[in-house]
């Protein structure tokens, strides 16, 4: 058996079948029509007020750019912040008590506002960025109300941009307060730490005490030699000094000794024992020119000659006041031996005194300076917490002062209400009520009720076709659709 084929209604049919059976669609067509008009003429017009307002960032606390935001971040948590301030319990129902209850409320009884007022006004509240912008990338944003009255809605719009302001204005206090609170703790534990840093500081220092200038060199390697350093240094310097005068003096000594049994010995001593010695020099020298003569007549006269004796007699009396300045000399030296020596212990006492200064020092100077980089670490904590407890007692004053929200102009609502007018209202249920009508009667109408009218039609104009074509009642109920295609594939044959 060969399948029906597919069968449309021609617009032929439809105007007969809308023609015969005119109740079945126009009776739910005016009942959707005269649903939607009376929808249309009952519902109030919705107006929005649309108000534009600008987010700046606090200036107190942000010297780079006054009133502009570092990050883009910043800015978006500052609108998003305001976004639930403005769907927030008590700045509706603020703004409710404010403007008070629509003209025609129902139950007076109730009390103003209730809980079911704030969610209705809460789902008319719309926070939006400007048109082709990105919410948190732009600081203007527009609040928009809706409401059943223009006027309503320009009041709530103004109520809830006033109580918006002064809402954020009250959680910057808070934050700032908290802020204040903690911050205020802080300062007064870093303070606490640092005093008792600053005590065991003073207490090394005063273990320290005449040396503390010397220990901060010792912390400070930068600072070069400290003045103990330098005086150990000369110390040194000087007891080297003293050591080699010392080995001088006795070597000298040893000489006079010598010259004392033999004052022959006196000419071959070094220029510097005679230079030390200038009567030792003026004496050496006279008798050397005493010699001088007195060889110089012996070689002219005879040993018995006065002035050979005279001669001899000069120059025996200058080695006796020779020999005599020589016992001076050995006791001057001898002096000056002992007080080198005892210079020279007095010098290695002090060294050894400095020298166990610099080694008390050195066993303190670990501990002084991480103390003092612990004092000064702390001293840096405090001052950092009191710069931010500033800045927050300052974000604090700023916040009673001034908010960061201004508005720009008023609310505006526009010359018409949002929505459909009542117009494209009526339009709109005529037009529903039609297909509306359409489809009951498409569902209700009995298939022999559409085909038979359309074959007797057809049946008129079309050939005479086979009894074995024509539709009868003996094979039951059919469908619209498969009696259309009977009925198509009779007019075909």
């Amino acid at each position: 058996m060969n399948p029906p084929p597919h069968l449309t209604l021609s617009p032929r049919h439809i105007i007969h079948l809308l023609a015969t059976h005119h109740k079945r669609w126009l009776l739910p067509a005016v009942v959707v029509a005269a649903l939607v008009a009376i929808y249309a003429v009952l519902t109030p017009a919705t107006w929005e007020a649309s108000q534009a307002l600008i987010v700046r960032n606090d200036a107190a606390n942000n010297e780079t750019a006054l009133g502009k935001f570092k990050q883009p971040e910043e800015m978006k948590t500052i609108q998003e912040t305001i976004l639930e301030l403005i769907k927030s319990h008590g700045v509706l129902e603020a703004a409710l008590t404010e403007v008070g209850p629509p003209a025609g409320r129902a139950d007076v009884s109730r009390a103003w506002p209730d809980d079911c007022d704030i969610e209705a006004l809460r789902k008319s509240v719309k926070l939006s960025p400007p048109k082709g912008a990105e919410f948190g990338k732009t600081e203007v944003f527009y609040l928009q109300v809706r409401a059943d009255d223009r006027s309503r809605a320009v009041a709530l719009n103004r109520a809830i941009c006033e109580h918006l302001q002064t809402r954020f204005q009250q959680l910057r206090d808070a934050k700032a307060q908290s802020m204040i609170e903690e911050l205020g703790k802080t300062v007064n534990l870093t303070q606490a730490d640092l005093q008792e840093s600053t005590d065991r500081l003073a207490a090394i220092e005063a273990r320290v005490g005449s040396d503390l200038a010397e220990l901060r060199g010792l912390q400070e390697p930068s600072a070069g030699d400290s003045a103990l350093r330098r005086t150990v240094t000369e110390i040194r310097s000087e007891l080297r000094e003293i050591g080699t005068a010392e080995k001088t003096q006795e070597e000298f000594l040893a000489v006079l000794k010598a010259a004392q049994d033999d004052p022959g010995r006196l000419v071959a001593a070094p220029n510097r024992l005679l230079e030390s010695q200038p009567a030792l020099r003026r004496l050496k020298e006279g008798l050397v020119d005493a010699q001088l003569r007195t060889a110089a007549l012996q070689g002219v006269m005879s040993e018995e000659h006065p002035r050979v004796k005279s001669a001899k007699q000069a120059e025996e009396e200058i080695g006796r006041h020779l020999h005599d300045e020589l016992a001076i000399a050995l006791r001057g030296l001898e002096v000056e031996l002992q007080v080198s020596r005892h210079r020279r212990a007095m010098l290695e006492g002090q060294l050894t005194q400095a020298t166990q200064r610099l080694e008390r020092l050195a066993e303190l100077r670990a501990g002084y300076v991480n103390e003092v980089a612990e004092n000064t670490h702390r001293s840096t904590l405090l001052e950092r917490a009191e710069q931010n407890l500033a800045e927050a007692r300052a974000a604090q004053a700023s916040a009673k002062a001034a908010s960061l929200i201004s508005r720009i102009d008023g609310p505006d609502t526009g010359p018409r209400p949002v929505g459909l007018s009542t117009a494209a209202l009526l339009l709109l249920g005529i037009a529903g009520g039609v297909l509306t009508g359409l489809g009951v009667l498409l569902l209700t109408v009995q298939p022999a009720a559409v085909v038979a009218p359309a074959a007797a039609v057809e049946a008129q104009t079309l050939p005479l076709r086979p009894a074995a074509t024509v539709i009868g009642t003996s094979h039951g109920n059919l469908s619209l659709k498969q009696a259309l295609q009977k009925v198509a594939c009779g007019s075909r044959v």
